[in-house]
């Protein structure tokens, strides 16, 4: 498999899954200011839409939306443990909890925070958004290690996101329990390693 990441973006989840899996794939950079790979070909080649991630399977079909392809990479993990077997509670809090991260947290940080041309209302608005929502997520925190119980998927996609207060600035000082939430799973031997991967954690 290839994976087509950019540093820090949403793609880190996917590759996080990836090494909780143990499975084999080639990790490949895309400049997404230029849309360019580091071979200078253009990435809207392999990606129409330019958006990152792009997983390619062996057969050489491309396929992309993070939380599709977090439920595909977990269901060829041993006994699906990061996500549950189809029809079980596990899996539907793991499924419920990528689609919260998905669309109460990628969608709210993103275009909008990233993008200088965005008006100072509409962060506003945003920034009060994800406060509600860090909120809840410290709340939940304090009860349990993890968004679905145990460790899983969506944790790999949480991370990649809420990871994003840090580029951005955005103090969680307030939220004592999301904090010790990202350092828990930043401290995940898979985790660290995609990081370092992406050149974005300690050598």
């Amino acid at each position: 498999m290839k994976l087509y990441y950019a540093p820090g973006a949403c793609s880190l989840a996917v590759h996080i899954a990836l090494r909780e899996l143990g499975l084999p794939f080639q990790a490949v950079k895309v400049d997404l200011a230029t849309h360019r790979l580091d071979d200078g070909r253009p990435y809207h080649d392999i990606s129409p839409r330019g958006y990152v991630p792009v997983l390619e399977l062996d057969d050489g079909a491309r396929h992309s939306e993070v939380a599709s392809l977090l439920q595909y990479l977990a269901d060829r993990g041993p006994a699906q443990a990061l996500i549950g077997p189809v029809g079980s509670a596990r899996r539907l809090a793991v499924t419920e909890a990528l689609a919260f991260v998905a669309t109460e947290l990628h969608k709210v940080f993103s275009p909008w925070l990233w993008h200088k041309e965005t008006a100072e209302s509409t962060r506003t608005a945003v920034r009060e958004k994800l406060a509600t929502r860090f909120a809840e997520l410290d709340r939940l925190f304090a009860k349990q290690a993890f968004i679905a119980g145990d460790y899983s998927v969506a944790d790999a996609y949480a991370f990649a996101i809420l990871n994003w207060v840090n580029f951005l600035a955005i103090p969680i000082t307030a939220q004592p329990h999301l904090q010790a939430y990202l350092a828990r799973v930043a401290a995940r031997p898979a985790v660290q390693a995609a990081l370092r991967a992406e050149g974005l954690g300690k050598k």
